[in-house]
């Protein structure tokens, strides 16, 4: 698998994550390997109604309490989808959302540099 694709299907399974585990999907994912890192950008995923709830700081602080605490509940099998994907461990894993954009990034800290691991894999061919 080169990294595009590795890439491409981290981004699809955490899609389907968010489908099932959260009930919607975002409407973009991104996601880059960077040596030991799986950095994933996700839009378009806050509904109208927490955007405008995130006009105040009560209500922005709110969103964020609660997104995160949801994403911190599917923590286990978002590391398990990355080890699925990478066949690496999670060793950190770091999240925040933008209430203005609309935007999550996921930060994945895996045990190995898997982009070093994939360039080698797909020179060898």
């Amino acid at each position: 698998m080169t990294k595009g694709q590795l890439e491409a299907e981290i981004s699809k399974a955490l899609t389907q994550w968010e489908k099932d585990y959260l009930g919607r999907g975002s409407v973009n994912v991104k996601t880059d390997v960077v040596r030991d890192m799986v950095i994933v950008a996700l839009k378009g995923i806050l509904t109208p109604a927490e955007y405008r709830l995130s006009e105040t700081m009560e209500g922005l602080l709110s969103i964020k309490k609660i997104r995160s605490d949801l994403v911190e509940s599917g923590r286990d099998r978002l590391g398990e989808i990355i080890k699925e994907k990478t066949g690496e461990d999670v060793i950190t894993f770091h999240t925040d959302i933008s209430t203005r954009t609309g935007e999550r990034i996921m930060v994945f800290r895996l045990s190995n540099d898997i982009e070093k691991k994939l360039i080698t894999k797909h020179m060898k061919r």
